[in-house]
């Protein structure tokens, strides 16, 4: 099967996003360089302070693999120009000509392949740092498609590359036939994503391109008739994607499930970022909250991950499906309290908009059975005084 690849993607449902670099040290977000009017040279001696924790590959990946990610997207160079890889001579501005003095991209596909978690790349395709890019673009994408092709060659299969800034020159030419030729040569089975931006989510591109982008956005279905295509949802856990230590706006656990939520509802992934600080490790408070869905994952018997909408509409849920079993799944489910304690009762009716019957309802939380189902509806049960997940799922059948 030719798309089989971009059929497993689907299906990997969630992944996590890391931005890393120079500007992790500063603590300001990854626009800090343009945003803050930085000297150029002065921020490049920021090579001088990267001195990154010899283990912070394998927490990163235990991390993503405990949030229920099946896979991980890192920033191999940002939008500064600094590589996280050994670019073999390209410049001297990466990781092994650094303080840290290591390529940081092997670390982190050596530990992925460890987990059995899928590394993919992030690449920039503007760049701050390399004159060219503004002097003499074709000796730019000659620079960028050799960048590329290391990164194909060097650290064995990948998922796939996520490429960001075309949007900062719409009008030139960047050789996309070149640039996705290199990888399919290398790398056939890779997933090709190419960010759209913030202000065309869900728009469609090159013919080589395997899945559109919504940043920050809304997911909806995609439209597939001309080719197999995926659609992804990326979003930050904070304001920022590079890591901001003033940026107290994190999302809660409750927020981050009714994200993967809305994303499956329409056979989207959700790409989770969270920035790394500058010694490779995710904040406390994040790193949290990721274990807080991977939790509300595994409970949930990781349904998420192989159900696509199943297209039936219905009151107080979302209706998805893996091919066998239906899943009703419920938002905002409170738990059971006496009154003195908390003020949470649930009246809502979960009704299923079809002539068939509901049938061999089940709580994914806990395997009991639904109680007071009636031929297509059931009410809704509130978590027991003690458990509170934010959503609920209810496994059926129709008949």
């Amino acid at each position: 099967m030719a798309y089989e690849y971009i059929e497993n993607f689907k299906k990997m449902g969630f992944g996590m996003f890391n931005h890393f670099g120079l500007y992790s040290i500063l603590g300001k977000g990854e626009w800090v360089l343009a945003q803050g009017k930085i000297d150029h040279a002065k921020y490049n001696e920021l090579t001088r302070k990267f001195k990154v924790k010899k283990d912070w590959a394998k927490q990163l990946v235990k991390t993503a693999k405990a949030a229920g990610c099946r896979y991980v997207t890192l920033t191999t160079r940002h939008h500064d120009g600094f590589s996280l890889y050994d670019v073999k001579g390209l410049n001297d501005f990466d990781a092994p000509h650094s303080a840290c003095g290591r390529d940081l991209i092997r670390e982190f596909v050596d530990e992925c392949n460890k987990e059995g978690i899928v590394p993919f790349f992030y690449h920039t395709l503007l760049d701050w740092y390399n004159p060219d890019y503004k002097n003499d673009f074709p000796k730019y994408i000659d620079y960028l498609v050799k960048s590329i092709e290391i990164l194909c060659t060097q650290y064995g299969k990948i998922g796939g590359f996520w490429f960001d800034g075309m949007w900062d020159k719409p009008n030139d030419d960047w050789q996309e036939d070149r640039i996705y030729g290199t990888i399919r040569k290398y790398q056939p089975e890779a997933m090709i994503i190419n960010n759209t931006g913030l202000s065309e989510c869900g728009k469609t591109g090159h013919r080589e391109i395997d899945s559109v982008t919504f940043e920050r956005g809304k997911a909806f279905f995609v439209d597939t008739s001309e080719k197999p295509l995926a659609g992804e949802v990326c979003e930050a856990l904070t304001d920022h994607w590079g890591y901001a230590k003033e940026d107290i706006c994190v999302k809660s656990p409750k927020e981050l499930v009714e994200m993967l939520i809305d994303c499956r509802k329409f056979n989207c992934n959700l790409l989770l970022n969270t920035g790394l600080m500058g010694n490779g490790l995710i904040p406390d408070g994040e790193k949290a909250n990721l274990l807080a869905v991977g939790k509300w994952i595994k409970v949930n018997k990781g349904f998420i991950y192989d159900v696509v909408s199943a297209h039936i509409e219905a009151e107080n849920a979302d209706v998805l499906t893996d091919g066998k079993y239906y899943y009703a799944v419920i938002r905002k489910v409170p738990m059971s309290a006496d009154p003195n304690v908390a003020n949470m009762a649930d009246n809502r009716t979960v009704t299923i908009k079809t002539d068939k019957k509901v049938v061999s309802a089940k709580w994914l939380d806990n395997g009991k059975s639904v109680k007071g189902a009636k031929k297509n509806s059931f009410p809704v049960e509130p978590f027991a005084y003690g458990y509170s997940y934010g959503a609920r799922v209810a496994r059926f059948e129709l008949q």
